[in-house]
């Protein structure tokens, strides 16, 4: 049996191999965290200090390669630091990987969620000196759009952000304020959900920010402010239209109103003045009597806008009723008056109380008088002849008929050939007629708005170029639109603001002005409140203009000295600034799984050693790198353990040796 495991151990033929070997230095990954919320406070300094030191010690370790990376802001979806660690170590073969250190302020939002993924110790290293305090506002539910007139809810919470089991820091107050008003002050109980109420007074932009003190020794307070933008729209528009008697421009108005969706018109047109006795039937000349007491007493206050267009004082409105109209006007109304040959009449508005809120009377006297063209006054201010409308120089500056005829290219604008002749203008004349007489006259009365249209044949450019044997048609529907909001205090169309808006990362700051377009300066203060002055250039049209870089998140406020302006810049990564505190509690549990663990760089930058394969690669005051030894074979040697000149004899001599024994 010996001779035959010899024979079967020789035919298996044993070898010894001998590797030559070429030793490979295992390399380690040094992650830096370069979002933003690791420009909070001296977080960057200590990172970089610790990076620098992590580096030097490296080279001082035998057979270890240490690389560097940054992971940089990643947009919206808050920290990816670990796409980067993902993407570095796909250079890295698994075998030499020694050990992952991060440096980061512990607020990863790509985190693992198996420890078993991650091939190699990880170490976090977070600039602070420990756990953190935050608060922050947190808007819960803001709508985009806001009815005029009406109150929206806002829903936000003041929270405290900390260690568990720690005392927070208390009560908080939220100043809530509204395009720049003076804030309203609320106090709030932090975590909870408090409704906020703001009043939407205006169409357009209203910016409402919502603040909270800082709390001492915070985080950051970046995140106690946040900015909610509505936008003002008004429910339906109430108009009040009464033509004084029937007339071309009745159409014109009528076409214009109610083509717009959001307008409630309500019209009424005085057939026959009280004094005329006819045997028409009443039941033939109006479907319902004229609600005189309804519209002018009971509910005056509630049209966003009131047109007479050639109203006469016939007795069917008692002066209360006027006097009702211009009452509403001080109290912030509109009223736009289109006049004809009535208002220069006996019977003109201008003899009543609605004269004391017009911004242009009626004539006194005078004679029937021609001048070149053959343009006549009818003896009380009536002009007569055809005449083009012009835009006055302040008209060009004025946001109501600014543009209008600034094109070259465009046709002619058709003729007019009636007007009035007004005395004692007091507003702002935006367009004049025949002899350089006020045509269109806009005035701020008290806290409402006057308009006045001293003609009315307005209805003529609706006919369009082809119908007129003078020209073209004009801007009828565009300059009754402007200046029908323009009554109703459309922002976008105040003779005198100053706007701020953030496009591209710029803020651009527009002031317009209808007393000229010199340069001048405003005022801004960033988010951070180092005020700084900001040189206005001309811009043409009474405009001037300028723009400076708004990286900084938050609100933006402009000041010309006079007026005030509010921008938002919102928060390019939110996520990013939901949590500015440095903490552990997102990264421990990893960590520690994969046999590293957690320092405070405030604390001391921890020690660089070397830990065996399968050692734990963290301790009190150090961070330890694995050693892998791994190795590149770069040669083979074989030798047989049982050559055939050593197995032969031995197998020979086992057989005689068998064979003897038998034998005896």
């Amino acid at each position: 049996s010996a001779a035959f495991a010899v024979l079967l151990a020789w035919l298996a033929g044993p070898t010894l191999v001998q590797e030559t070997r070429q030793g490979l230095s295992d390399i380690a990954l040094l992650v830096t965290d370069g979002s933003a919320s690791m420009q909070v406070g001296d977080r960057a300094a200590l990172s970089a200090k610790a990076a620098a030191s992590l580096t030097a010690r490296a080279t001082r370790l035998p057979g270890l390669e240490l690389r560097h990376i940054t992971v940089p802001e990643s947009g919206h979806d808050g920290t990816l630091l670990w796409a980067g660690v993902r993407q570095a170590l796909a250079d890295i073969p698994a075998d030499r990987l020694s050990g992952i250190v991060a440096i980061t302020d512990g607020q990863i939002h790509d985190l693992p969620a198996d420890p078993a993924s991650v091939a190699a110790p990880l170490n976090v290293l977070i600039p602070a000196q420990g756990e953190e305090w935050d608060r922050r506002v947190r808007v819960i539910e803001a709508p985009g759009y806001g009815i005029v007139g009406r109150t929206l809810m806002l829903r936000v919470a003041v929270e405290d952000l900390g260690p568990p089991g720690s005392a927070p820091p208390g009560p908080a107050t939220l100043a809530v304020q509204v395009d720049g008003q003076p804030p309203d002050h609320i106090q709030v109980t932090p975590g909870e959900v408090q409704s906020v109420p703001v009043e939407i007074t205006r169409e357009g932009r209203t910016l409402v920010k919502l603040a909270t003190d800082p709390v001492p020794g915070e985080a950051s307070p970046l995140n106690n402010q946040a900015v909610v933008e509505v936008n003002g729209v008004r429910d339906r528009l109430r108009v009040l239209l009464v033509s004084g008697e029937p007339n071309q421009g009745e159409r014109t108005w009528r076409r214009l109103l109610k083509s717009d969706p959001a307008v409630d018109l309500v019209h009424f047109t005085i057939l026959r003045p009280p004094e005329k006795d006819d045997t028409t039937p009443l039941n033939e000349l109006a479907l319902i009597a004229f609600p005189t007491r309804e519209l002018f007493q009971d509910k005056l206050s509630g049209f966003d806008l009131i047109i007479l267009d050639r109203f006469t004082d016939r007795g069917i409105l008692p002066h209360i009723y006027l006097r009702n109209i211009a009452d509403y006007v001080r109290h912030g109304g509109a009223l736009l008056l289109v006049a004809g040959p009535e208002f220069a009449g006996a019977r003109s508005l201008d003899q009543t109380p609605l004269g004391d809120v017009l911004p242009a009377h009626a004539p006194q006297g005078g004679d029937d008088k021609r001048d070149d063209q053959g343009q006549g006054n009818g003896g009380q201010g009536l002009l007569t002849g055809a005449f083009t409308p012009q835009v006055t120089e302040l008209g060009t500056r004025h946001p109501v008929t600014q543009g209008l005829a600034a094109d070259p290219n465009a046709p002619g604008w058709g003729p007019w050939y009636r007007a009035i002749q007004p005395e004692d203008v007091s507003g702002q004349v935006l367009m004049t007629g025949p002899n350089k007489a006020p045509l269109l006259i806009l005035s701020h009365v008290d806290q409402g708005r006057v308009a006045m249209l001293m003609s009315d044949q307005i209805w003529l450019w609706s006919r369009g170029q082809s119908s007129l044997p003078g020209g073209g048609g004009g801007p009828q529907a565009e300059l009754l639109r402007r200046a029908a909001h323009w009554l109703m205090k459309e922002p976008d169309l105040d003779e005198e603001r100053l706007t701020a808006r953030i496009q591209a990362g710029r803020l651009q700051v527009e002031r317009q002005s209808v007393s000229g377009s010199a340069a001048g300066t405003v005022t801004v203060t960033p988010p951070e409140g180092a005020k700084r002055s900001l040189v206005l250039a001309p811009a043409g049209a009474g405009r001037v203009v300028a723009s400076l870089d708004a990286a900084s998140p938050g609100v933006w406020q402009v000041s010309d000295g006079t007026r005030l302006a509010y921008a938002a810049v919102g928060l390019d990564n939110p996520l990013e600034y939901a949590d500015l505190r440095a903490t552990a509690d997102r990264v421990r549990k990893l960590a520690v799984a994969t046999g590293g663990g957690v320092s405070w760089l405030g604390r001391g930058i921890p020690e660089l050693r070397r830990v065996g394969a399968t050692d734990v690669a963290y301790g009190a005051g150090w961070i330890g790198l694995r050693h892998r030894d791994a190795h590149l074979v770069t040669g083979v040697n074989s030798v047989p353990l049982l050559p055939a000149w050593a197995a032969l004899p031995l197998l020979l001599g086992l057989v005689v040796a068998a064979w003897r024994r038998e034998a005896k």
